[in-house]
């Protein structure tokens, strides 16, 4: 499941990239406008000011506003800044692998083997989406689930 802290970042990337040519956006209005704890949000656009995904200004006419083009923001990267490894067990992780304590044979494990099946699948479909592509798709009605 998908972290509030992933959530809102994805969130806060989207109403920046929708906003890419105007002036930068305080804090306050984002939250807002995506319904955020104002807090929750403060330490979500550090994390990623510091990765190098936003560009913050101070004083007068200050807020953030995105650093790269929304093209090039990929929901991958921002799943590892906000809640670490993609995969859901740490010994079928790309990044972050540790065997698992109760492992008795890595090369065997069913498990591991099915959540490297799971972990490729949701690599391919995160590395291939933008935050370009979310808002072109909040454009679009959702016809089918």
């Amino acid at each position: 499941m998908l972290s509030k802290k992933t959530k809102y970042a994805i969130k806060a990337l989207v109403v920046l990239g929708k906003n890419i040519n105007e002036p930068p956006m305080q804090i306050a209005r984002i939250a807002e406008e995506e319904h955020i704890p104002k807090k929750f949000l403060e330490q979500i656009l550090l994390d990623l000011r510091n990765a190098g995904y936003l560009y913050s200004k101070k004083g007068a006419g200050g807020g953030y506003s995105l650093n790269k083009n929304p093209a090039d923001i990929y929901l991958v990267d921002i799943l590892r800044i906000t809640d670490g490894p993609i995969a859901m067990v740490p010994c079928a992780s790309l990044k972050f692998y540790h065997k698992c304590d109760e492992c008795h044979d890595e090369v065997t494990c069913g498990i591991r083997k099915v959540f490297i099946d799971v972990r490729d699948a949701t690599l391919k479909v995160l590395s291939e989406t933008s935050i370009a592509q979310i808002i072109e798709k909040e454009k679009a009605p959702l016809l089918d689930l």
